[in-house]
């Protein structure tokens, strides 16, 4: 009785009535920081410990291994016993496992390996080559989503309906490649969640064999699982899903993997399938203070078809959540920097306070603002700007046109995007550098045959983009290579390539941002001409015959500034890494820090079009999708939250012009604290519908009180004109003298709000 009594202590009554329900299925709604974790090993815990079920019977999915490994640990200090033998993981290392003990059932040799995502693309790719199929035509990549999507929906290549000749291809390479796979004993991480379902299904003994034996089946995270998840689990919970008691955790509000094929709506199938009597909420949050709870709350509330709850916490309200307006990107990086500084100075650890991005791009000028202040940080979830796959093609390419015989540049970009130079005439191309003793730039005329053609296009192409450039402005010589080399193209082509192209986009802003900060001149051209040489060389002395340069002299006299940007770009990539172990700020992705929380949390370009994002709106309940992710946002903070959003925010090397995110309106305002000058007064075109409806004719509302600024020279109804969103009409201004702004409607490309002392309007 003790030693239960020592089980169950320390849980609220949501939690204790949870893990101590009857052996029947259930849902349990686990809302962040609410504790769903202690509930799942408590659980498992309290029904061997009551001898309902024997550790052999339990079997517990979880998405992660880290969280499977939690879940171990938790459970070997709860129990004496022997977790090793347990059934908890993944799905996919629990398929294996399954797999491994069935093998010749499966259809699988006893040693079969298991391909992870590298291995896959380049059995793909042998695949295409042996099979003569053009990969610009069918990429590799393309093809790679393409089976692990069907894969993920249970399809075979002969159950994949094919809509058009190209798509007729795609399923006759699936069909090749599954044959491919079969010959050479391996599997991919899709096949085995596939293979496993299909050994169970036709298989009747051995599915009874685990039916009888996993009598209780817990699921964390089940608002991430996909359609043959689903299936899988249905089919071993046993007849008519009367079977084993499915316990599954998750929250449908932070459901945000629909990219990767989750299925937010099992959680409502598995309600009704399963004939679940106890649904429960976890509704006590033991991370959060109030105010950062209240937002959250009244941020989700306006998605529907939620099975709903409501997050409270006994932390007390806390700070309220701090809202500052940037007039550009630049400005936004530069208050955050301020801010965590004085975070530091308060004795904060920088390892606690996150900087979120709703997308990679968004990360350089953080990066950058953060290199400058020699705070140390550290990327979650992904590589720093300059250490990007694209990002460092597009810099080898620079660094070519900028030094013909850098080896090292030429090797990485003379194949990529492929061009038909392959290992054969490279072989040949090196032999020919070590024998004339030069670069392999110089030893391509050396190369005969087809592959000294292949070459000599390549260096037709470099030569051709250098001459192109030649009296061309650094930004616009990025942006000549980006769509000359063809990364742009290749990219544009893959599936999820568009986050390859933003950050592209963001090189073409980081170099005019550069030539800008050191001086250069937003026309200078990036290669130095004959006259720059001639200046350079003024701060180039000699003393005693000894070659000198002025170390004091500035960076604009002494290098182009291609050359200046490439050792910029360099030293930013190496330095100011946060080493293993070290106190280091964290930057991540929204979606990369699903999982995690810190004490202060800053989430960055809260506008229209990046958070929400674009694409949510040509997505099926895209905008409820990003509202998920805000809410994620928000739920990851302790202590303290920050969000910003910029009027102006550089991308492709030009400004573009934005409007608040919608999801900063459907926050309670007693909860937020604007820091932003004047922007208490809040542009009724930012407000919901009904206040835009009233606002022009209230008297007495305080937002119209200034719908029209004489000192400003400009008037509501105006009509104007912009260079390059062409013909609008201003339909609220605020703010005045150097401050102030217009809401203008363009048309065709929408609200845009404009800072009248830099926007160049024409009046019509």
């Amino acid at each position: 009785m003790g030693a239960m009594q020592n089980l169950l202590h320390n849980l609220n009554q949501e939690q204790l009535a949870a893990v101590t329900l009857p052996a029947q299925s259930a849902l349990i709604l686990a809302g962040a920081g609410s504790g769903k974790t202690r509930v799942l090993t408590t659980r498992i815990a309290w029904l061997i410990q009551t001898q309902q079920v024997s550790p052999a019977g339990i079997l517990a999915v979880t998405f992660t291994n880290k969280a499977a490994k939690e879940m171990t640990t938790r459970l070997s200090a709860m129990l004496p016993i022997n977790t090793r033998g347990m059934w908890i993981g993944t799905f996919h290392g629990l398929c294996n496992r399954l797999l491994r003990a069935h093998h010749k059932d499966a259809a699988l040799p006893q040693t079969f390996q298991i391909l992870d995502s590298q291995d896959q693309l380049s059995a793909i790719k042998r695949l295409l080559k042996a099979m003569n199929v053009d990969d610009d035509k069918y990429p590799a990549r393309n093809l790679m989503y393409f089976i692990n999507s069907a894969k993920d929906q249970g399809l075979r290549a002969q159950d994949v309906e094919a809509h058009d000749d190209y798509n007729r291809k795609f399923v006759e390479l699936y069909e090749l490649y599954d044959q491919q796979c079969q010959r050479e004993g391996v599997v991919d991480f899709a096949e085995l969640l596939l293979r496993t379902y299909e050994l169970l299904s036709r298989n009747q003994p051995l599915r009874e064999h685990y039916q009888a034996r996993f009598r209780h089946i817990l699921v964390d995270e089940f608002q991430d699982t996909n359609d043959l998840q689903y299936k899988w689990l249905k089919l071993l919970a046993g007849p008519e899903r009367g079977g084993a008691a499915v316990f599954a955790v998750g929250d449908d509000d932070q459901s945000i993997y629909a990219f990767r094929g989750a299925n937010v709506g099992n959680m409502t199938s598995f309600e009704r399938e399963f004939r679940v009597e106890n649904l429960i909420k976890l509704e006590q949050n033991y991370r959060s203070h109030g105010h950062i709870l209240d937002a959250a709350n009244m941020l989700i509330a306006n998605n529907s078809g939620r099975l709903g709850k409501n997050l409270r916490t006994d932390a007390g309200h806390g700070e309220q959540v701090r809202v500052y307006e940037s007039s550009s990107d630049l400005q936004e990086a530069q208050w955050i920097i301020e801010q965590v500084k004085d975070l530091i100075a308060e004795g904060w650890s920088r390892s606690e306070i996150a900087l979120l991005y709703r997308s990679n791009a968004q990360s350089r000028v953080l990066e950058h603002a953060l290199f400058s202040s020699a705070i140390p940080y550290r990327v979650y979830g992904g590589q720093r700007f300059f250490e990007r796959a694209e990002i460092k093609h597009a810099i080898a390419y620079l660094q070519l046109m900028d030094n013909l015989h850098n080896d090292s540049a030429f090797l990485r970009v003379v194949n990529f995007p492929t061009r038909g130079i392959g290992a054969k005439a490279m072989e040949q191309l090196q032999d020919a550098a070590r024998q004339h003793g030069c670069s392999l730039y110089a030893a391509v005329p050396y190369v005969a045959g087809k592959a000294g053609s292949s070459l000599n296009a390549f260096i037709n192409l470099i030569e051709g983009a250098r001459f192109e450039t030649q009296q061309l402005p650094l930004p616009e010589t990025v942006n000549v290579v980006l769509d000359r080399s063809g990364l742009v193209a290749h990219y544009r082509n893959e599936k999820e390539g568009a986050d390859r192209i933003e950050n592209l986009e963001q090189l073409v802003s980081a170099a005019t941002l550069f030539v800008s900060e050191e001086g250069y001149g937003l026309d200078a051209p990036a290669f130095l001409g004959p006259q720059a040489q001639a200046s350079a060389g003024e701060a180039i002395g000699s003393a005693d015959g000894i070659q000198v340069i002025d170390a004091d002299a500035p960076l604009v006299t002494i290098m182009s500034p291609l050359s200046a940007f490439l050792s910029h770009a360099s030293l930013e990539a190496g330095d100011n890494q946060a080493q293993a172990g070290q106190d280091a700020l964290q930057l991540m992705t929204v979606h990369s820090a699903k999982g995690l929380e810190f004490d202060a949390v800053f989430i960055t370009g809260m506008e229209e079009g990046l958070f929400p994002h674009e694409n949510s709106a040509k997505e099926d309940r895209g905008v409820e999708e990003e509202r998920r992710l805000m809410y994620v946002a928000i739920t990851r903070a302790r202590k303290r939250l920050f969000m910003t959003f910029s009027q102006t925010r550089m991308l492709h090397g030009q400004t573009r012009y934005n409007l608040r995110s919608r999801f900063l309106s459907e926050l309670p305002e007693e909860s937020l604290k604007w820091l932003s000058p004047k922007v208490q007064e809040r542009s009724w075109f930012a407000l919901p519908k009904s206040a835009w409806d009233e606002a022009p004719e209230s008297g007495n509302n305080r937002i119209a009180q200034n719908f029209s600024r004489a000192d400003s020279g400009w008037r509501i109804g105006q009509n104007v004109a912009h260079a390059k969103f062409g013909e609008g009409v201003i339909v609220n201004i605020e703010g005045g003298g150097g401050a102030t702004r217009a809401h203008i409607n363009f048309g065709k490309f929408g609200m845009k709000l404009l800072d009248l002392s830099i926007a160049k309007l024409d009046k019509v």
